[in-house]
């Protein structure tokens, strides 16, 4: 991959982001921009997927259970062909449209609609279930948050999936750091969170999210292993590209106003 495209797919995964937040005065802007760059390496070749194969029984499966931060999601989607970048920008978070503010299935290219956090990893891994018992060869991508992590329903999944074998299945964890209420270490503490991954037998790796080698790597690493589930902690910096929403709790809901629009995008250029 060339790490010159992937950082300016991310860039404008961020700048479409935060002008649908601004246009619509909705929320998440913070941790959409945190895994723009975990989306960008994995709609750049790593997920078997396109517009044309999205209900291709042997298509690679794509779940975001962090569904609230959908729009990076959605602009990711969009500027790959899987509809319109227009359409969306129109759409989104507005009566009559299906661009939900929290992820839709409704829309071409997205498996699951999610929001209810600690639904997503458990279907993903029905969907890596599914793969084995009819002897498919797909993958199946699950990215959640880290404060999503502090839901009993992961673990149970987490469980399963080691039980299971299922080395078609990765775990990504968007460790941002910031939840709903706070920090997460203040929250809920997950920590030691490689340690307590590794107990569960999965295949653990620690990445610096925003380092596009690291997650190419580590992507690469999970296709190679076998007999385990992966997980991938990608460290990572809410409102990762906008130098007022990184690292602050306000960006978890708040929509720019003009001004910071503005400020928002002459950064982003």
């Amino acid at each position: 991959m060339d790490i010159n495209s992937l950082k300016e797919l991310a860039k404008e995964i961020r700048r479409l982001s935060v002008i649908m937040a601004h246009d619509t005065n909705t929320s998440h802007t913070g941790g959409a921009l945190s895994m723009a760059d975990i989306l960008a390496v994995l709609y750049s070749g790593v997920i078997n997927i396109t517009p044309d194969t999205t209900n291709d029984p042997k298509r690679d499966r794509f779940v975001l259970s962090k569904g609230h931060c959908c729009a990076s999601l959605y602009s990711v989607l969009a500027l790959k062909g899987f509809f319109g970048v227009d359409e969306m920008m129109k759409g989104y978070g507005r009566d009559g449209s299906q661009f939900f503010t929290h992820v839709s299935h409704k829309l071409n290219g997205i498996e699951l609609s999610t929001g209810s956090l600690g639904h997503g990893l458990p279907v993903a891994t029905g969907m890596a279930l599914g793969a084995k018992a009819r002897n498919l060869d797909y993958k199946v991508y699950c990215l959640v948050g880290d404060g999503e992590m502090d839901e009993g329903s992961n673990w149970e999944a987490i469980m399963f999936a080691a039980h299971n074998k299922l080395d078609n299945l990765c775990l990504i964890i968007d460790k941002n750091k910031i939840q709903a209420l706070g920090d997460t270490k203040d929250v809920l503490c997950l920590d030691p969170l490689d340690d307590k991954l590794k107990a569960f037998l999965w295949n653990v790796i620690r990445i610096d999210g925003h380092n596009y080698e690291s997650i190419i790597d580590a992507l690469d690493s999970f296709k190679n292993t076998i007999g385990k589930p992966t997980v991938i902690i990608c460290d990572t910096i809410k409102g990762k590209g906008v130098s007022y929403m990184e690292n602050t709790l306000k960006w978890h809901y708040s929509a720019p106003n003009d001004e910071l629009l503005n400020q928002a995008l002459e950064e982003l250029k």
